[in-house]
């Protein structure tokens, strides 16, 4: 089985001071990595409905709220000490409610093109399948692999970028989109390879 470490996504962040000192801060004041994974889905759905009010500098900063939070909950976890027996479901789960709050509140909140929900709906589903294949090598004993090149911080990237744009014009949104589409597509199928490799080479 692999080891429990290799479902944590490598982030550069978590060695950062800040980070660190934020991290010991939060769970010296009691706050559990579980309540910052529930915290990181109100960022996200606040982050929908600013996008959905044409708010986009808002969304943009709570886009970066869910991924402040994404970022916590595993340095409490995991740093602090702070661990729990369903800490991976809270850790998992509310990042798939998060990336479908975003994602269709950009595609419903599109004037142009006509079919800005669609592009909601299909980028939410790669989303999801991105992670889905994920977690399926996870489950085949396999080291889970967070590549890229639109794995959950790169999408959340588009988004935000998107978001700063859409200030100057909000066909932004749905370029976002259309690039997160396809780099999830792409996304998903070099996950599926490696998997395959991985097993057949046993």
């Amino acid at each position: 089985m692999a080891a429990r470490n290799s479902t944590r996504r490598p982030l550069k962040s978590r060695n950062a001071v800040w980070a660190a000192g934020l991290a010991r801060w939060l769970a010296k004041a009691g706050v559990s990595p579980n309540q910052i994974s529930l915290a990181s889905v109100a960022a996200a759905a606040i982050a929908g409905c600013c996008l959905l009010r044409g708010s986009y500098l808002a969304a943009a900063l709570f886009i970066q709220l869910r991924l402040l939070c994404n970022l916590m909950d595993g340095m409490v976890a995991i740093e602090g000490g702070l661990r729990s027996a369903a800490g991976e479901i809270y850790n998992d789960l509310p990042d798939r409610i998060s990336d479908a709050l975003i994602l269709l509140a950009a595609g419903y909140s599109l004037a142009w093109p006509a079919f800005g929900r669609e592009l909601g709906w299909t980028a939410t589903l790669l989303a999801l399948m991105t992670a889905y294949v994920r977690t399926l090598g996870g489950a085949r004993g396999l080291a889970q692999d967070f590549r890229g090149p639109m794995a959950k911080p790169q999408r959340m990237a588009a988004m935000t970028a998107a978001c700063l744009l859409a200030l100057l014009d909000s066909r932004a949104i749905a370029l976002a989109l259309i690039a997160i589409i396809a780099g999830a597509l792409v996304t998903a199928v070099l996950r599926v390879r490696g998997i395959i490799l991985q097993l057949e080479t046993r």
